[in-house]
This record gives structure tokens, sequence and C-alpha cells, in this order.
């Protein structure tokens, strides 16, 4: 995925970060991708030597042994941001990466602040925040309001693009990065909070990624994804369950 089209894209790209990562770390098979989906929309990414979790929670205690070189996070509520969690993946150098609008949290682990289209760099992964909002419904207001600037992130590992949606409603901005992305992480639900059945099909048929995995779900709601929605889809799908891993080769 050539780095050019995101800085097309997305034009002047404000406050570039970069985070240099030492290269005798080894995490996975050079040629690949190693992908984790932790609990609810967490996962975790590593890419030569390069390892970045996303709203990780509930995380085990053997996590202490695999910390994180950064750590995004879509928005505040408690199923996305979880103190303990990212205490347990820290290291001197760890770089904590939050929405703009949540202050208490950049000041509690002297984190970054982003706002949708700006960048980081941490090692060879270039990270773009994107937009993530949900609409109001009826009478009741947007449970992810547009105005707060939560953030979604595309996550470039060089060969193969990733992005997570955060809690999210198919928005009309996903036209900006049709084509442009290998594996869509969507989340399945519930449709009071996020996209939601169709909406994911409709998500995934404008964004046209290579691969699909669903996050943010209740089980069986990933299961029945699969058997009642897969088939409107044209490519491939990954069903994982929660605390598996898929290595990406692209």
């Amino acid at each position: 995925m050539a780095k050019q089209k995101f800085l097309l894209l997305f034009g002047i790209v404000f406050g570039v970060l970069f985070v240099t990562i030492p290269t005798a770390i080894v995490i996975s098979d050079i040629n690949s991708v190693h992908f984790t989906l932790i609990d609810n929309a967490g996962v975790m990414i590593e890419s030569k030597g390069v390892r970045i979790y996303v709203d990780p929670i509930n995380l085990p205690t053997e996590y202490e042994n695999t910390p994180a070189d950064a750590v995004l996070i879509t928005h505040p509520h408690a199923d996305h941001y979880q103190i303990a969690s990212i205490n347990k993946i820290q290291k001197d150098t760890t770089m904590n990466v939050f929405p703009a609008t949540m202050l208490d949290a950049i000041d509690l682990f002297d984190g970054h602040a982003i706002l949708p289209e700006e960048q980081i760099v941490v090692g060879h992964i270039i990270i773009t925040a994107f937009y993530m909002y949900t609409l109001p419904v009826g009478e009741y207001p947007a449970s992810h309001p547009k105005e707060e600037n939560w953030t979604s992130f595309i996550i470039d590992c060089g060969d193969c693009t990733f992005f997570h949606a955060g809690d999210s409603k198919n928005i009309p901005e996903y036209e900006q990065i049709k084509g442009l992305i290998d594996v869509a992480l969507l989340p399945l639900g519930p449709g009071c909070q996020t996209m939601y059945e169709m909406e994911v099909v409709n998500a995934i048929n404008t964004i046209q990624p290579k691969f699909v995995v669903g996050i943010h779900y209740i089980p069986p709601t990933n299961d029945q994804f699969v058997t009642s929605y897969v088939r409107f889809i044209e490519c491939t799908y990954i069903n994982l369950n929660y605390f598996s891993s898929y290595k990406f080769k692209i």
C-alpha cells in the first residue's frame, strides 16, 4: 500500500511525530503481520518488530510480556479505554495516543493528542487518525457525537494496511478510503452503539478491503454475521474469537 496515497488523500498532514523503535526486536515473521483480537474492540498488531495496540481491555497478566510500542485509543468509553490494561503494556518508550478531547487521559499517560486526518509514525508504521462517530436516533442524541473528534485509525504497516473503525456507523467519510485498506476491523454491534448487520455490509462494500475481521460483538453475534451476511460481501471475512490470532501475508 503506497504511503503516498494517504498523503494525497488527506492533503496537508498535521504534526507528524516519529518514534524510533529498536531494530533488534523480532516479534513476527518478517514477511507477515501478526494480528490478535483481544476483547471487544481491542486488537494487537505486530509487524517487523513493532507492536501496536488499539483499545486494549481485559488484558491477562501475561500481556505484561508483550509491551506496546504504541497504544491507540479511539474514545473514552469504558469498553475501549481501560487504564489498568494500558498500564499493563507500558514500557519507557511507549507512545500513548488519544483523541485530543481526552484531556485527562493525555495528562495521565503523558500522551499524544491527535485529531482526524493527523498522523504519527512509529518505527516503519504510519498511523493516520480518521473519523469515528454515530448519529442521533429519533429523540436520542448520538452516543458518539461527531463534534467530539473521536478517532478511528488507519495503520499502514507497509505491506498491509489496517483500518480500525472503533465505534462508528457507516459514515460518508468511508468513501475517502475506498480501495486503500487491506484489512478492515469493523464493529458488529449492538446497533444502538455501532454499525450493525446490513450497515456493516454496506460499510464493507464502500471501503472494499481485501479482508474483514469483526470486532465489538457479543458472542454468538460474530457467528450469526457469518451465517446471515457474509454472502453479501466480496472480500474474505475472517471470523475470530476473542484472544485468538491470525497471520496476514499480503
